[in-house]
């Protein structure tokens, strides 16, 4: 650990001069390249020369103490010195962590696809209940929310609703919230007052960039069509509506929410080029799934992941354990204890595999 250590702040110190290079800083994209190499490793170089004037304390002291004759001063100096083994500790799990594989993905705005699964139309409105709460989260955490899509049904719920959340990190936070998320109520619908289960299945993407998915315009088939409501009933006369279908992975995408052909079809590219992303990832980890089953889940949307109960104040994350009995606290997206959670069982996991 220590000689890869070394090796990263001999790279942080390169990369230092090269940013304050004038043939560098001429050259904008390649300067922009060395300001984030080295900005992505100023935490991990900084808590390594904290350790390392630790690991220097300690030999002063254990010298001081093998010297120092008077036992009060040795005794002081031991205490120093258990506190600096113990700063010395905390530092190499910091630092074991900070070397952990990264994911790429982490730093991404996210495209969150929420469906209406079995339950009609509690289903729909449990969907938009988790619509609300992923909506909290993100205002709370300072980021944006964008709608791209939405399917209304006529009470106020959704068979399907897809959106943008903008925020660094919001990939990071929000990657384990992908699977089945189930409900036990009394619905509004329900008038003997029984108690139903529901679910909506919720899927996490990361936003794609045009470096992450090279998408051949010859592969997309681009059809426009007048956009509809309820029902089926004609909402404007002019095709607006768009449905983009990626031909080699047979990936179909509409937007018809917007009046602009020209904005549902951004939209529809959004969406697209995320969710080619995302099955090439999908592919990935399947093929890695031998190697690394993850602590949290596979990320597979059928996977039932969270049971959001009303009777008894109670939500449950299944798959590291955890019960919360503050159901509405939750939904109103207070996350943070149950993704804390999430993010630190998977590290633990990793790290597992690295010792």
């Amino acid at each position: 650990m220590l000689d890869k250590l070394v090796a990263l702040e001999e790279k942080y110190e390169e990369l230092g001069r090269l940013i304050a290079d004038p043939e560098i800083i001429a050259d904008l994209s390649r300067w922009q390249q060395y300001v984030k190499a080295h900005s992505d490793l100023t935490d991990i170089v900084s808590v390594f020369r904290d350790y390392q004037k630790t690991v220097n304390e300690i030999k002063d002291a254990k010298m001081l103490l093998d010297e120092e004759q008077d036992i009060e001063m040795r005794e002081m100096v031991q205490a120093e010195l258990d506190d600096l083994v113990k700063i010395k500790s905390g530092q190499e799990k910091e630092l074991k962590m900070l070397l952990l594989p990264k994911d790429p993905n982490d730093d991404k705005n996210v495209i969150v696809e929420i469906r209406a699964g079995t339950g009609g139309e509690e289903a729909a409105l449990f969907a938009s209940d988790l619509f609300r709460m992923y909506s909290r989260f993100a205002e709370n955490q300072g980021w944006k929310t964008e709608m791209l899509s939405a399917n209304y049904t006529d009470i106020g719920g959704f068979k399907e609703i897809i959106f943008l959340i903008e925020g660094r990190g919001a990939y990071s936070r929000l990657k384990f919230e992908s699977g089945a998320h189930r409900v036990q109520r009394i619905p509004t619908t329900e008038s003997g007052g029984r108690i139903h289960t529901s679910a909506a299945t919720v899927a996490v993407l990361p936003e794609a960039e045009e470096v992450d998915v090279v998408i051949d315009p010859n592969d997309l088939r681009i059809d426009v069509f007048c956009a509809s409501g309820h029902g089926g009933q004609s909402v404007n006369t002019t095709q607006s509506a768009v449905r983009i279908t990626h031909i080699p992975s047979g990936i179909v995408v509409s937007m018809q929410d917007e009046k602009s052909q020209h904005k549902n079809k951004d939209k529809a590219m959004k969406v697209l080029m995320a969710r080619v992303l995302d099955r090439a990832q999908s592919e990935h980890r399947q093929m890695m799934a031998s190697t690394r089953r993850s602590m949290v889940g596979t990320g597979d949307r059928s996977e039932r992941i969270r049971t959001y109960n009303f009777p008894q104040n109670r939500v449950t994350d299944h798959r590291v354990g955890l019960t919360l009995h503050r159901l509405e606290a939750v939904l109103e997206g207070d996350l943070n204890d149950i993704i804390d959670t999430l993010v630190t069982t998977d590290q633990a996991e990793l790290l597992n595999q690295v010792d």
